[in-house]
């Protein structure tokens, strides 16, 4: 986004922002239409979407007339680039309504979505092979004052001038496939992979099969990938700054884990995580060497260790160690200054806010 447009849309999320703390504090129960006109709309317009003209935005969507309508159809080109549905405030951004918008975005071959409340939006890549959960691209919170910066930089990424162009389409891939080949190579070297038991065993001749196995298990081993360009400018260098960033800036990483987070103070280990899944209560630690334990066994990630816990609930996937998990969205731990409970990648999203 230009530095005028960034400017317009912080301007309005600051308002916004200050209109959901008030109906906070007076607890003011809006309905879904009220939460449209009175928070999202605005957010939707500072994104350069003229929200009036059937030609940006249409409204209460349907590609047939039999379908159950979407609350916002965001059109580039004349087709829809991208699914809004709103809830109500008050509402709860649940699993079942990500799974109906994505469901129907991936039939009439709309690639990205929204859902939101107006006051957390998440988004979504409706064409990822994968499990819901792992569909959702970033989640950010409006009223959280503390993650300003990342939430402007998140909806910037749905903003008309950058739909219409590939760019988020590109971050997308670069990033699910890291995460993809971070969750496949960290499965090979927990010794579970004979074909990495005999690589080593090849260039070993020295050792048997079975102690290059139990020296993979004793292993930690840490997988983490390069800083990754964006395809776009950054909001930082879109934005005036108060004043000259001293030398060269390099592009943000989204390659964190929980490390990073302990490193950076965010994180106090033993940090308790939960997650009530299915009428389960599950429950794992994060550990002063940024591992995950969980049922007694420690895990080198948060979504190896949501995995591990989903699969003691529902078994595992034909083919899969255990299921495909976004451990960043699927633990909760409890904020100590609020006492409810937040996502890691609450923690997460600060995190880069910070290095940004």
């Amino acid at each position: 986004m230009a530095g005028d447009s960034y400017a317009v849309l912080h301007e309005t999320l600051a308002k916004v922002r200050a209109r959901i703390v008030e109906l906070s504090d007076h607890d003011d129960r809006i309905s879904e239409e009220e939460t449209k006109a009175i928070l999202i709309d605005p957010v939707l317009t500072a994104l350069g979407w003229r929200v009036d003209e059937l030609q940006d935005v249409r409204r209460e969507y349907r590609a047939k007339p039999q379908d159950n309508p979407v609350d916002y159809a965001l059109l580039a080109f004349g087709k829809p680039r991208l699914f809004v549905e709103a809830k109500a405030l008050s509402s709860t951004l649940d699993r079942k309504s990500a799974s109906q918008l994505l469901g129907y975005a991936a039939v009439v071959g709309v690639g990205w979505c929204l859902l939101t409340n107006g006051d957390e939006y998440r988004l979504y890549n409706s064409h990822a092979s994968v499990d819901v959960d792992e569909k959702l691209f970033r989640s950010v919170r409006l009223s959280d004052s503390e993650a300003t910066a990342a939430t402007a930089e998140t909806l910037s990424l749905v903003a008309k001038e950058q739909l219409a162009e590939p760019a988020l389409d590109a971050l997308w891939k670069s990033q699910f496939i890291d995460r993809r080949v971070k969750v496949v190579l960290e499965g090979i070297f927990d010794g579970q992979d004979d074909s990495l038991v005999r690589l080593v065993r090849k260039r070993s001749a020295e050792l048997t099969l079975s102690e290059v196995r139990d020296s993979l298990l004793r292993a930690s081993l840490h997988v983490h990938f390069p800083e990754v360009p964006k395809p776009v400018a950054t909001l930082a260098q879109a934005a005036p700054a108060p004043e000259p960033a001293p030398g060269p800036t390099t592009p943000q990483s989204y390659a964190v884990d929980v490390a990073d987070l302990i490193a950076a103070g965010l994180v106090q280990p033993p940090l308790p995580l939960e997650k009530m899944y299915k009428g389960v209560h599950l429950k794992a630690v994060i550990e002063n060497d940024g591992r995950v334990r969980f049922a007694e066994e420690s895990y080198d990630s948060v979504s190896m260790a949501g995995g591990m816990a989903r699969k003691s609930v529902i078994g595992a996937p034909p083919g899969r160690l255990y299921p495909p998990t976004n451990g960043w969205t699927f633990w909760l731990y409890r904020d100590a200054a609020s006492g409810k409970l937040r996502s890691i990648d609450d923690l997460r999203q600060r995190y880069l806010q910070d290095q940004a």
